[in-house]
């Protein structure tokens, strides 16, 4: 029994592992194990009783968090956007824009899935909408199988790590940090992930282009009354928008000074970013609208509608994300604006009826009690781990790991690697998250950093074979049996379930490089974040001297010879208002 009363931390650690293993739900296994250990642990005089008095509050606490209101909110946006047909004309679009060159499919799918990424934050909303739409027209058009499905589900997965993500938020929430500086610090890294899915696709696209053909000439729609592409029209519409935006950035901090009233000498990089890129965005509609009532001619139908498909979600991005990077809203009320905005654009779409609304809503609402049962599971199980000490025995587990730093971040990311290959991203915030953060903490780890370090690492979750969830996503609406084409009427044959599996295998990989990347060089996360303010105290004394002096106040200073107090010939010193107001309280005693 001393055995057991001596090693409860692992061996309840064991005890989860198990329930997990057995296939119970993971909200209900955190909280049987947590209960069933906190009962033993009370009967045998481990825990005081007062502990588990104390789990009531912890619940509450769970309810009173209004971080936790982003969750359903960016999840009924995403849901809505997904239904209204956002991601259906977005890969028309794109797909007819990229179709000339070789692997233009695949770029297609992967910028509409990062575009999907910053406007839904949902992984399973993306892979089927993207599975759905695009991979019969790959299939059709000779695209190898092994690419098309990689292609699809990585992308789809990139909603994991650009924000808005909900796994950022919950890691945030489990961290202790600021959702917002957790935003920050995953943009870069999320935007360059998809960077090197592109450069992937070019690589096959230049040794292999057999396995990624251009369109056919007879599939490219868009096209003017001439037979020409309009494809000028876009390149000159793009490099006016860029060229001022880029203008609008170099010189935002004089406009700002202009708006302020007053003298600003810089401003933040990602507000200078947000709004120069708003700027562009607006001016390139702005034209389009112009274009369209006047019907003067100046944009092609490519530029068109390149324009009108693209700027909706651009401007969506911008009143979530540019309103969290300005410190406008907080990432709970830029979740509640995207929701409503994701409404307004299926209205204006003419798709948002009663049926789509209660689906979206009956969705959100399911997905948000999953995250806080297990929230609560997981609130059960680390009181009772607490309070057997599992804390410390995770600490000196890890820390007395050679190699420092590294040697720790090598060894979690291989530990969180290999769960996830059973767990998914919520089960690994909430079970693993929390016995991780303070042992970073104490190594002196920024846990902003840490955070998007191990998002990067989860979003292989959800494509490890076999077991991944964005590759069930994909076979679940991928053709399990040969069917005839309804455009050109040819037999296509199956996607099967290998060709899914190997098609991850590469996106994996990029993956796995990618956490390299992030340890090796941090910047790539620190960079996006504000810069620490450095407070010089020496300095704020010398100025509290200088204003005191310009007002007449008279400035106390120490007596001679480091005494304080009593002055050092034994005489109280006459300004020490400590001696004041002892004599004072002495009078009052007195009377």
């Amino acid at each position: 029994m001393e055995l057991f009363t001596q090693n409860m931390a692992p061996i309840m650690f064991a005890g989860l592992i198990f329930f997990l293993l057995l296939g119970f739900p993971v909200a209900f296994s955190l909280g049987a194990c947590g209960l069933f250990f906190g009962f033993v642990g009370v009967e045998l005089g481990v825990l005081p009783e007062a502990l588990l008095q104390a789990l009531p509050l912890r619940l509450y606490g769970i309810m009173q968090n209004d971080t936790l209101l982003a969750i359903p909110f960016f999840t009924l946006m995403g849901l809505i956007l997904e239904r209204s047909g956002m991601a259906e004309d977005l890969l028309e679009t794109i797909g007819q824009l990229f179709g000339p060159v070789r692997g233009g499919l695949a770029f297609a799918v992967i910028f509409v899935g990062a575009l999907l990424a910053a406007t839904t934050g949902v992984v399973a909303a993306s892979v089927i909408s993207m599975g759905l739409i695009s991979l019969p027209i790959m299939l059709r058009y000779g695209y190898d199988r092994r690419i098309a499905s990689g292609v699809i589900a990585a992308s789809g997965t990139l909603a994991q790590i650009i924000p808005p993500s909900l796994v950022l938020i919950i890691l945030a929430d489990q961290l202790g940090r600021s959702v917002g500086d957790m935003y920050k610090g995953a943009f870069i890294p999320g935007f360059a992930l998809t960077a090197m899915y592109v450069g992937y696709v070019i690589i096959i696209a230049i040794f292999r282009p057999a396995m990624v053909p251009a369109l056919p000439l007879e599939a490219r729609t868009i096209r003017e009354d001439n037979g020409k592409s309009g494809l000028l029209s876009l390149l000159i519409l793009t490099i006016v928008a860029t060229g001022v935006a880029i203008y609008f950035g170099e010189h935002y901090a004089e406009v700002y000074s202009w708006f302020k009233g007053e003298k600003i000498d810089s401003v933040a990089t990602d507000e200078t970013i947000v709004v120069a890129m708003c700027s562009g965005v607006m001016l390139a509609f702005v034209i389009a609208v112009v274009n369209k009532v006047t019907r003067l001619g100046l944009l092609s139908r490519m530029a068109e509608r390149v324009t009108f498909v693209l700027i909706p979600p651009l401007l969506l991005i911008f009143l979530v994300l540019g309103t969290i990077f300005l410190g406008i809203a907080t990432p709970t009320e830029g979740g509640a604006m995207g929701a409503l905005g994701a409404i307004i654009m299926a209205m204006a779409r003419g798709r948002l009826s009663m049926t789509l609304l209660k689906q979206a809503l009956n969705t959100t609402t399911k997905l948000a009690s999953f995250v806080v049962f297990i929230l609560v599971g997981s609130t059960v199980f680390s009181l009772v781990f607490q309070g057997v000490d599992g804390q410390k025995w995770v600490e000196h587990l890890l820390t007395g790991l050679p190699g420092g730093q590294i040697g720790f971040l090598i060894v979690v990311n291989l530990l969180i690697f290999f769960l996830a290959f059973f767990l998914d991203f919520f089960e690994l915030s909430f079970i693993v998250v929390p016995l991780l953060a303070p042992v970073a903490e104490k190594l002196g780890v920024d846990l902003i950093w840490f955070g998007v370090l191990l998002g990067v690492n989860m979003q292989t979750s959800f494509m490890h074979p076999p077991f991944g969830f964005a590759l069930f996503y994909l076979r679940s609406v991928a053709p399990s049996k040969e069917y005839a084409d309804r455009v050109t009427g040819k037999t296509i044959q199956p996607v099967t379930t290998m060709q899914i599996y190997w098609g991850a295998v590469p996106f994996v990989l990029i993956q796995v490089i990618m956490v390299a990347l992030i340890i090796f060089f941090p910047g790539i996360v620190s960079s996006g974040l504000d810069k620490e303010v450095k407070v010089d105290l020496d300095q704020i004394q010398l100025q509290m001297e200088a204003d005191s002096k310009s007002m007449d106040i008279p400035v106390l200073e120490a007596p001679q010879g480091g005494a304080s107090g009593p002055a050092a010939d034994g005489k109280a010193d006459d300004n020490d208002p400590m001696k004041a107001m002892q004599d004072s309280m002495d009078k009052d005693t007195k009377k």
